[in-house]
């Protein structure tokens, strides 16, 4: 390719609205643009990166003897509606009607299609296992789109699924993808952990999320120093952490004027904050949801919405829904509280080893002091499990090693299905004895644009990108000097010929734009390697190869170019 046909429009500025390094460089360097919020058009190089990443994933997949189909981005309400997701999926479901007011979505995942599709072509134990995907762009109606690539409206994304006779099955298709995944991101130059997860609304007995490590990521995750367990804190196994055991104090009600936070309150009454409780208020399926957790510590609502058995995620709750159960915002505590059918109370097991903290009262401006919660919550009417997030003061709940905190990009994930949507949606097989039995499925996802972006939060400098050289959009730029001095510009063609005839996948900066404009979107763009066709050079018949990565400079001959260019990549 030569520069001067490459359609590259490059920004020296960063745009206002991009609020993240890959949003911000992907802009600049000319891999997309913005359409709308949420959505992005990619242009050439974000696109021949992006093809990259498929050809990656294409041959493990493959390789792990998935078969590629094809499945509509836009699907019938009809097959939601059965598997009973049409309303339990949530607001980010793009819902749309057709001329004839059919009811359809533009598919934020395809486990009821595929499903469907399936359970009408397998009939028989003889025709599993198999494992089927496809990759194509997924729709999701972002409340705040909002990290350019990262959280989307629209997206690419490779989604497979397995179809087994029995669990033992779908644990060997499990692994398979596991390790596909491994290699996958791998072979795109990802630095990258496994970690447990919960299933959200996808469903499924277990799930391990693969998470590019970096800053940006919206996720926070937990990994021992000593053994390979791996979580995100959302899943992460608390201890119970136990307060040194007291005198039980007569609990009292204290003046709190304006301290409406547990914060406030402990500064107020010059307290520490583990010997005050919090409280937060979720609606969950129409219920109105108190969650109890000590004051030093934050709430997990995934650990919530499992602890009432909700099935769609918690929102916060409305002053109005506060108010029809008779709490004020600021002083809750559940001393006094019971449940009722639309009213549940979740206490952290953490709360119930405590003594002589300080919760709400339950009336606007005062707090209890002294509440001991085996004897003042009616705990025979709440519920208690750990719904508290893992921090770094806890230990690994597998060997007991020390716990380190990191942020992480989701850029995959596998879940273990088993029989949610066979059962749901009728698609069983005969077994052995002529008996009819529901598919043990499996679901595994990686987001294609995801882990572009994931790429460049990992991967970058003050310059500009530092692609992976699996994943580059070039394996290397020749930039010579001057695109006027024939001379060089007959030397570059040369070296550029004898790159292509190497395999390696090369740009020419055939523009007569001056050397430093060269130079600089080298950087922007991130080529690993960058090959400079001087004057000073070619009087001694080499060239300059730096590599990006490290900004190191080697001089080669000139027809030993190729030979050097192909052995640095290889490293790379």
């Amino acid at each position: 390719m030569l520069a001067t046909k490459l359609y590259a429009p490059t920004l020296r500025e960063v745009p206002s609205d991009a609020d993240v390094v890959s949003q911000q460089l992907m802009l600049r360097a000319g891999f997309m643009r913005k359409t709308a919020n949420g959505l992005y058009s990619f242009l050439p190089l974000g696109w021949r990166s992006i093809k990259k990443i498929e050809a990656i994933v294409r041959e493990e997949m493959d390789r792990a003897s998935a078969q590629e189909i094809m499945m509509p981005i836009l699907q019938p309400a009809e097959i939601w509606k059965e598997s009973g997701r049409w309303n339990a999926y949530g607001a980010e479901m793009m819902r749309i009607n057709d001329r004839h007011d059919n009811e359809f979505c533009l598919g934020p995942t395809h486990e009821e299609m595929i499903t469907t599709l399936v359970k009408n072509e397998i009939n028989s134990y003889r025709q599993l296992p198999v494992n089927l995907y496809q990759i194509q762009s997924k729709f999701r109606d972002e409340r705040r789109p909002r990290y350019g690539l990262m959280r989307s409206r629209e997206f690419i994304m490779k989604d497979a699924y397995s179809f087994d006779v029995d669990e033992a099955g779908l644990d060997e298709s499990y692994k398979s993808m596991y390790d596909a995944y491994t290699r996958i991101f791998t072979r795109c130059g990802l630095t990258f952990r496994p970690v447990e997860a919960d299933s959200g609304a996808i469903g499924g007995s277990g799930t391990h999320e693969f998470m590019a490590i970096a800053e940006a990521g919206e996720a926070d995750i937990v990994y021992c120093t000593k053994c390979d367990y791996a979580a995100n804190i959302e899943i992460g196994k608390p201890g119970i952490m136990k307060q040194e055991e007291e005198a039980l104090q007569e609990l009292s009600v204290v003046d709190t004027p304006n301290a409406s936070t547990i914060e406030a309150v402990a500064e107020m009454l010059n307290l520490p904050l583990h010997k005050t409780i919090k409280a937060v208020v979720f609606s969950i399926d129409g219920k109105v949801v108190l969650a109890i957790v000590r004051g030093d510590h934050e709430v997990n609502e995934v650990a919530v919405q499992h602890a009432v058995l909700g099935s769609v995620e918690p929102e916060m709750a409305t002053p109005e829904e506060l108010e029809k159960v008779g709490l004020t915002a600021g002083f809750i505590s559940p001393v006094g509280l019971k449940q009722t059918e639309e009213f549940a109370i979740v206490v952290d097991e953490s709360v119930m080893e405590t003594y002589n903290v300080c919760g709400g009262a339950n009336k606007k401006d005062a707090h209890y002091i002294n509440i001991n919660p085996k004897r003042d919550f009616n705990v025979e009417d709440i519920i208690v499990a750990p719904i508290r997030l893992i921090t770094a003061d806890d230990v690994c709940p597998t060997c007991g090693g020390a716990l380190e905190h990191a942020k992480g990009i989701e850029v995959g994930q596998v879940f273990k299905l088993g029989t949610k949507y066979s059962e749901a949606l009728q698609a069983t097989f005969l077994d052995q004895n002529g008996r009819p039995n529901p598919m043990i499925m499996g679901c595994y996802g990686i987001g294609i644009s995801r882990t572009l972006a994931a790429a460049i939060e990992q991967y970058h400098d003050e310059n500009g990108i530092i692609w992976p050289r699996s994943i580059a959009p070039f394996e290397a730029v020749i930039v010579p000097i001057n695109a006027k001095d024939e001379a060089l510009m007959s030397t570059s063609q040369t070296i550029y010929t004898a790159l292509q005839d190497a395999g390696v996948d090369v740009l020419l900066d055939d523009r007569k734009d001056r050397a430093g404009v060269k130079f600089k979107d080298a950087d922007l763009i991130g080529y690993p390697l960058r090959i400079t066709v001087s004057k000073n050079t070619l009087e001694n018949n080499e060239v300059e190869i730096q590599i990006r990565k490290s900004g190191e400079a080697i001089t080669c001959a000139i027809d030993s170019v190729a030979t050097k260019v192909t052995e640095l990549l290889q490293d790379l």
